[in-house]
């Protein structure tokens, strides 16, 4: 007689293991464009990509291509719009030929990350088919051949939902699908105080790596491998970690091993104690190093003024005191160069933790000046690649914006900064693991790893396998 199956309780707070398949299997990774990728909210781009009318971007998903188009200038609800990137006529795309969703197919193809730029009209290169920023057909050679059969129903782009949060872009190619705030909630109230509609891209990477896109995301998703992949932090303080989950989306910060999860201190990247030691010099030395080794996860004023306090104040200056110093210095560098901090409560820093996931494949890390973004998707239906991105944002005086593109990089250590190399180096090795007859699954820890775990637990409710189940 079969054992009862064990219910997962909604917070996965139990010991749990899950599957290997959504990593390795091609039946999975073939089936994710129906189950997964057709039906929810994904981050397509930058409000900032479309400053004109007729300014365009594409997103690749597999084998779908999604045009997103400025329609209107302004913010109204019809500014932007998103179509299947495909001639209604015949089947061709209108615009690009890159790898975003997949391998390159053509000799001509040039790889690039995406199509990009300003068209006042959308033609086909086929049979010169044309369309309008809403999608309409404009011109279609000898229509009359038709008999009247042509009607602006079957010629028009296929429409494609489309919203903004955050300053992103997010497309959703179920028609039938809820709003995109629906999609968000609640993690959307945490990161709305931090702005991020008025962060500019600083740098934005990416590359085509040799693993399944979950196992790259989950390379970010806690901190609980901090000890065996970056221990040169460790000197900067404990990484233990809690994570949890909010519905379809996840959430770390840092803890005590006591669990002191509810009102903590404000522990981020920023606000954190940088060890043991004279915070003054310690903090210096942490934000340096994150500058050199990461690129991201500060800004250039947090970093410069650190290196200022063990000159600003005296020793023995209690941590808070220097945190606060800190602080109040870099918020009057960057007012008198032009840039303004959000209003940013204690409890709103200590609400938002020290990064967030949103389903099924971007993870943030906040500050109140910076952004450092992670997105993955699949590499065509191939279970072993992916495309890994990563982009750092930052505030900037008006007018002041760098000019930024996508700038491929590849599957080299030694030409990523040094800690996302480290993070890299595990990539490869977990996905050739998962393979191994001797894997018996994923064992998460219930406590530090609950958000690669409610990753898999949702994933399992569009996918219909896969979940987590407990171990007994």
């Amino acid at each position: 007689m079969n054992k009862p199956e064990k219910i997962v309780s909604p917070d996965l707070s139990e010991p749990l293991i899950y599957p290997a398949e959504a990593f390795t299997s091609r039946a999975y990774a073939e089936a994710e464009g129906d189950r997964l990728w057709a039906k929810v909210w994904q981050q397509a781009g930058r409000v900032e990509e479309l400053p004109d009318v007729g300014s365009f971007i594409t997103y690749n998903i597999m084998k779908d291509s999604i045009l997103i188009v400025r329609a209107e200038a302004g913010d109204g609800p019809d500014a932007i719009k998103a179509y299947h990137n495909v001639c209604p006529h015949r089947g061709r795309r209108l615009v690009g030929d890159n790898t975003g969703g997949g391998p390159v197919v053509v000799a001509q193809a040039k790889g690039a990350h995406s199509a990009c730029g300003h068209a006042d009209k959308f033609g086909c290169n086929y049979h010169a088919w044309t369309f309008n920023h809403d999608g309409k057909a404009t011109y279609i050679p000898d229509r009359e051949d038709w008999g009247g059969a042509l009607t602006e129903e079957n010629t028009s782009l296929t429409p494609v939902k489309v919203g903004t949060w955050g300053g992103w872009l997010w497309i959703n190619m179920d028609p039938d699908c809820g709003p995109l705030e629906e999609f968000l909630k609640p993690i959307n109230t945490v990161i709305d105080p931090f702005q991020f509609d008025r962060m500019r891209y600083r740098f934005r990477f990416w590359g085509i790596f040799d693993c399944n896109w979950k196992v790259a995301l989950e390379a970010f998703l806690e901190p609980y491998h901090v000890q065996g992949t970056h221990p040169q932090l460790l000197k900067y303080g404990d990484f233990y970690s809690f994570s949890k989950s909010f519905g379809l989306h996840g959430q770390t910060g840092f803890d005590s091993k006591a669990h002191r999860e509810e009102g903590t201190a404000v522990d981020t990247s920023v606000h954190r104690a940088a060890g043991d030691g004279d915070p003054r010099t310690t903090i210096a030395q942490m934000q340096m190093e994150y500058w050199e080794t990461i690129g991201a996860s500060t800004s250039e004023t947090l970093v410069k003024t650190a290196q200022d306090l063990p000159t600003d104040l005296p020793e023995g200056t209690p941590a808070a005191e220097v945190h606060k110093h800190w602080l109040n210095k870099a918020i009057a560098v960057d007012a008198a160069r032009g840039v303004q901090w959000p209003e940013l409560t204690d409890a709103q820093i200590a609400a938002a933790g020290l990064a967030l996931s949103i389903f099924p494949n971007v993870n943030f890390i906040p500050g109140p000046t910076f952004a450092l973004a992670y997105r993955v998707r699949p590499y065509g239906n191939d279970p072993d690649k992916c495309i890994f991105e990563a982009v750092a944002l930052d505030r900037f005086p008006e007018g002041e914006e760098p000019k930024t593109e996508w700038t491929y990089v590849e599957q080299d250590l030694d030409k990523w900064p040094y800690v996302i190399a480290q993070d890299i180096s595990n990539m490869v090795e977990v996905q050739r693991g998962y393979h191994s007859r001797g894997f018996r699954g994923n064992l998460p820890n219930p406590w530090q790893e609950r958000k690669v775990t409610n990753l898999h637990y949702n994933l399992a409710k569009y996918m219909g396998t896969g979940g987590p189940r407990r171990l007994d």
